[in-house]
């Protein structure tokens, strides 16, 4: 198959996404989407029975899959939450208003039966606006080179987000 040169993809590095054949974000047209992004770092589960930290943190994680596009936060247009339990809601919520509560995308907040690991309680995906295929262009070379120092000065304060 002939990769589309309109669409981009980014992978984040968990092996899942060679085993079940996806990427963790794709830019197409002037949209950028990110799939389903855990409260993992490292390839360990955080926030282990706080949804509240768990949501922060797949945040924080699906927002840096924007970043090789040279995308943030105010880029956001939906978010959607995944829940293991309902009453989760108002922790999540209140982790995606300190997050996004300036941006304000569209949001949708769903309770599922489970993840597949139990230790999951929150999963996020977002969508995000890109503008103009030359202005992504342009923001994706200013972002990756910022990135590298954006990551060292993460991993200096032991910030792995």
């Amino acid at each position: 198959m002939t990769p589309n040169p309109a669409v981009r993809r980014e992978q984040s590095g968990s092996p899942l996404e060679e085993a079940y054949g996806f990427a963790h974000a794709v830019a197409a047209g002037d949209r950028v989407l990110v799939s389903g992004t855990l409260p993992v770092v490292d390839g360990e589960v955080r926030g282990e029975g706080s949804p509240y930290e768990q949501a922060l943190l797949a945040l924080r994680n699906a927002l840096a899959a924007l970043e090789p596009f040279g995308l943030g936060a105010d880029s956001v247009v939906r978010t959607r939450l995944y829940l293991s339990h309902a009453r989760d809601a108002d922790d999540v919520g209140r982790a995606h208003a300190e997050v996004l509560g300036a941006v304000r995308p569209v949001s949708t907040m769903v309770v599922v039966a489970g993840f597949t690991d139990s230790r999951v309680l929150v999963q996020v995906e977002i969508e995000a606006f890109g503008g103009s295929r030359e202005a992504r262009d342009a923001r994706g070379a200013r972002g990756a080179r910022e990135e590298s120092e954006t990551r060292e000065e993460r991993e200096d304060r032991g910030d792995p987000a």
